[in-house]
């Protein structure tokens, strides 16, 4: 029983090429693909980092990914060497706009985002952090091509297990939280402790000001999308659409209609009933991690992250396929609505970045969504 399950992961799968291929190229990021490059001799005051956290070379060009579009569509021109991190960072002087790749899953999340925060160049004490990434969507909640504002990211580590194998015929699954010895034991622990923190609640008055004001961004839809849905019922055969969900964060990839039961469950449980599963994906909780701990320093604020997740695939196979055969079929085939999920990524967080951004005189010391920081942006579409 492999207990968890999907994110970016095998997201460096490039068309045509086999996952080892697309894995090498994606490694590969090239000074020559840059056109700018940016002396910093003072602090940029950055006011919105937009996180993302794979990109694919081929042939020694830009094959796409998620920091794709904010390169050509913003765009973000300037190039700032970052010599510790995964990529060159890329900027837009004008806008104040900061774009980093992480790197894919937990660790390198963790790493990537620490090490721009303690980066003695830039002032992010005011910033806005944008995660924009795709993952993996729960056809309970949404379809592909979807996107989902977190209110909560829980981290599908973080447990205790045993093998389905040996565990009692009467558990629903064999993973356990920390600190108790049954499956979701009540009452859970406390989500953040000494041994780990396992969730996340983001500003829910941010993440609700993001949804207004995106929720009717047209998203795009075509053929492949629907034959995609089709098999699906309720909101799995919708077509993409702008909601409210949480992420499950987990650095291993996990398949089958019983492991996707756990993910609800495990949501519910470590959000007190508040959560909805809706996307898996794996860095966001190595993000939180590392902003939790650069807050502390007043080097990042945690009220002011917003995390999307664009459905570039669904979490469990369409009816009448078994889970291996799903597993089989990704790994060969990789995601098939990627890119149209690449497309939702840009059109929702862009037009929050931009407002953010471009706005500073007002957002810089107000937060929107703060009613008693006198924010009056309201719930109006971009």
């Amino acid at each position: 029983m492999a207990p968890i399950r999907r994110s970016d992961r095998r997201r460096l799968w490039i068309p045509g090429a086999g996952l080892a291929v697309g894995l090498a190229l994606a490694l590969l990021w090239p000074a020559a693909t840059c056109r700018a490059v940016v002396r910093t001799d003072r602090r940029i005051e950055v006011r919105v980092v937009i996180v993302t956290t794979w990109e694919a070379v081929r042939d020694g060009k830009d094959a796409g990914g998620e920091l794709h579009a904010w390169l050509t569509r913003w765009p973000l021109k300037t190039e700032i060497p970052f010599a510790v991190g995964m990529r060159p960072l890329r900027y837009d002087p004008r806008t104040h706009v900061l774009a980093i790749l992480t790197g894919i899953a937990t660790a390198r999340a963790a790493a990537s985002i620490m090490a721009l925060g303690l980066d003695p160049r830039f002032d992010l004490r005011h910033a806005y952090w944008i995660v924009a990434g795709t993952a993996g969507v729960d056809p309970k909640v949404a379809s592909a091509g979807s996107a989902a504002w977190a209110r909560w990211v829980v981290d599908g580590d973080l447990a205790q297990e045993l093998d389905a194998r040996e565990m009692p015929p009467d558990w629903p699954t064999g993973i356990v939280p920390y600190q108790r010895s049954t499956p979701y034991e009540a009452p859970p622990p406390p989500i953040h402790t000494q041994i780990a923190n396992v969730a996340y609640a983001l500003n829910r008055r941010l993440a609700d000001w993001a949804y207004q004001r995106t929720r009717g961004v047209d998203l795009p839809d075509d053929p492949t999308l629907a034959r995609l849905r089709a098999p699906y019922g309720g909101a799995g055969q919708r077509p993409p659409f702008v909601l409210e969900g949480e992420g499950l964060m987990s650095a291993r990839t996990w398949y089958g209609d019983l492991l996707n039961e756990w993910a609800r469950r495990w949501v519910s449980y470590w959000t007190g009933g508040e959560g909805v599963f809706a996307m898996s994906a794996e860095e966001d909780t190595g993000i939180m991690q590392a902003l939790t701990m650069l807050s502390q320093d007043g080097r990042a604020r945690l009220d002011r992250v917003l995390i999307l997740r664009s459905a570039s695939d669904y979490t469990v196979a369409p009816p009448g396929m078994m889970a291996a055969a799903f597993l089989a079929h990704e790994t060969h085939a990789g995601f098939p609505a990627e890119p149209e999920a690449l497309d939702t990524l840009y059109r929702v967080a862009s037009p929050i970045a931009r407002f953010l951004a471009e706005d500073w005189t007002h957002t810089r010391d107000v937060t929107p969504g703060d009613t008693s920081q006198g924010d009056k942006t309201g719930p109006a579409h971009p």
